[in-house]
């Protein structure tokens, strides 16, 4: 049975996650904390592992429940605030770290990287272990903090979460328990899984090695029109607003439903 292993959210758009049992469906197709705040500079551009290292070495521990999230640099004590109270001393807290000025804005339906295809992102346990094998020194754990992806499926064998897209103008619809998903398109991966998700150093080869990798054991049945360059994993899905309000839980399985026209 295919069925979902774990949820993650990522609270602070490209800080740590937070692991879940359930996260509920907004209304924009994202999971509720995912991504629901950001960091942004004076010009308000994102400020995350694309543009700077020192993301890499920031570490977060965000609390849902009691809606704190703490932060603590490598030569600073973790620091401690209310999200929803006390932004500006986050923003004074962040500044400082930075070098910077820097801005916590907050979106309650998430800043997801992808607006066309705003739902979570699915892989699987299976896929992660291979490509992790891909690199010495990376454990699966590892490979997991590099691709933060929202959905890992077990019960599958690798790369079976590609056969949720098809070709272009299309969608594969399938269903997570209760949630109605659409699959786009296979993720385009960003310099951020090339680096060490805790120290931001680089990976020799790191992107050539996943290329030659993941063109080689892309199964025969994927359409390779939708790889103008191999450095995609994982997949990006649309969520009907439908879907508004529903649940999702580790344990739901997965019903595959057919494919339709990309509306």
């Amino acid at each position: 049975m295919v069925e979902i292993a774990r949820i993650f959210v990522y609270p602070v758009k490209s800080l740590d996650g937070v692991v879940l049992s359930q996260s509920t469906v907004l209304e924009s197709g994202a999971l509720k904390y995912d991504r629901e705040f950001a960091l942004v500079d004076s010009q308000g551009r994102f400020i995350n592992g694309k543009r700077s290292a020192q993301v890499h070495s920031l570490r977060s521990s965000f609390d849902i429940t009691a809606r704190t999230v703490s932060f603590q640099g490598k030569a600073t004590d973790p620091q401690t605030f209310y999200v929803d109270h006390e932004r500006p001393a986050i923003e004074a807290w962040l500044s400082d770290y930075f070098g910077i000025e820097v801005q916590c804005v907050q979106s309650l339906v998430g800043f997801p990287d992808d607006t066309n295809a705003s739902g979570p992102t699915i892989i699987s346990t299976a896929t992660l272990e291979v490509v992790a094998s891909w690199f010495p020194g990376i454990s699966v754990d590892e490979m997991r903090l590099r691709l933060r992806t929202n959905i890992e499926l077990r019960g599958v064998p690798p790369f079976w979460e590609d056969q949720l897209f098809t070709e272009a103008g299309t969608v594969v619809q399938f269903q997570l328990g209760d949630v109605l998903f659409e699959g786009i398109n296979p993720c385009q991966r960003c310099v951020v899984p090339t680096r060490n998700p805790l120290s931001g150093e680089a990976y020799g080869q790191f992107q050539k090695i996943f290329i030659q990798k993941r063109q080689e054991t892309l199964p025969s049945w994927v359409p390779s029109s939708r790889f103008n360059h191999f450095f995609r994993l994982a997949v990006n899905t649309r969520v009907p607003k439908s879907e508004s309000g529903k649940i999702l839980q580790v344990g739901d399985s997965v019903r595959m439903l057919g494919v339709t026209k990309n509306s």
